[in-house]
């Protein structure tokens, strides 16, 4: 039986042959080096969003949260990238970097990175379903019916996406360090021993995964956008922009409240983004499991 006191206590995130894990405390990041020794890395967790109290904030913390969350996330995806890339093979616009901002290069690429991800996201998930559900327009009229065709492309956009990336080789070892995630999350919130034999008896999709997140987003934002009507194009993707704090805000209590109860409720609500990780998250093996522990274990201040 689950012990309700650990329940969203500790989370993570697969990167480059690698898990990042975060307590309350600790972020920790453990890396399979070229050479099959295990690197980790822990840092003492400093957030501005629980400096300045965002975070006790209910509605308002989930937007600052997300953005926080993804500078960590770009933080831990450049350690782990840093023990495979040879430095002929680094990025042309990392390279710039460097060698503009010298010592202040990691803060600026992270800057850049965070730009060019929410400028993609804008671009996959509002631009091009509001354009094509705009094509409708002309055959339908109710603007709830074309909010619905819009948040339905959405999805499937997100969906077909995460298919097709999960075939590259090297993704597929990203979803096999997330499914070993959540494996080794699964074992501490049910308070057995943090072991590869323990691990690996668990399932490999859990309630508050960030795949679980983005299906949410998607079904809050269909929602929220349909009170707005069907306006011309340009209103229509300005208050679309507008909303996504709001979107966050609404879609990070749920997850809260996924991660905190566990009950029929919470399954049900859970319940799409949980089938949702049969493509984000793949069956780990167990040096792969071993890495996972060793990141929750630093992050738990074990090792």
């Amino acid at each position: 039986m689950e012990n309700e006191k650990k329940l969203g206590k500790v989370g993570g995130q697969a990167v480059i042959e690698g898990v990042m894990m975060q307590s309350d405390d600790y972020r920790a990041i453990a890396v399979r080096k070229p050479n099959g020794e295990i690197e980790i890395k822990k840092d003492k967790i400093e957030s501005w969003v629980r400096d300045k109290k965002i975070d006790k904030i209910p509605f308002l913390r989930g937007g600052f949260i997300l953005i926080d969350t993804m500078i960590s996330g770009i933080n831990s995806l450049n350690f782990s990238s840093e023990f495979f890339l040879e430095e002929e093979e680094e990025d042309a616009i990392d390279r710039f970097l460097k060698k503009i901002f010298k010592e202040k290069a990691n803060d600026a690429i992270i800057v850049v990175s965070l730009i060019i991800s929410l400028l993609l996201s804008v671009g996959i998930f509002v631009l091009i379903p509001t354009f094509i559900g705009g094509l409708f327009s002309k055959i339908i009229n109710s603007h709830i019916a074309l909010n619905l065709i819009e948040g339905a492309i959405r999805i499937a956009i997100l969906i077909a996406y995460m298919a097709i990336v999960s075939l590259n080789a090297d993704i597929k070892r990203v979803f096999e360090y997330h499914g070993a995630e959540h494996k080794t999350v699964y074992c501490y919130e049910n308070d057995l021993e943090l072991t590869v034999e323990n691990a690996r008896k668990f399932g490999r999709l859990h309630p508050r995964c960030g795949t679980n997140f983005l299906f949410i987003v998607m079904f809050i934002s269909i929602i929220l956008f349909s009170f707005f009507g069907w306006p011309n194009p340009f209103l229509r993707v300005a208050i679309r922009i507008l909303c996504i704090p709001i979107v966050a805000g609404i879609s990070y209590e749920i997850i809260k409240f996924l991660g905190k109860y566990n009950n029929i409720l919470s399954k049900i609500v859970a319940y799409p983004g949980m089938m949702m990780q049969k493509i984000t998250t793949k069956e780990p093996d167990d040096e792969q499991l071993e890495v996972a522990i060793a990141a929750l274990k630093a992050a738990l201040n074990e090792q």
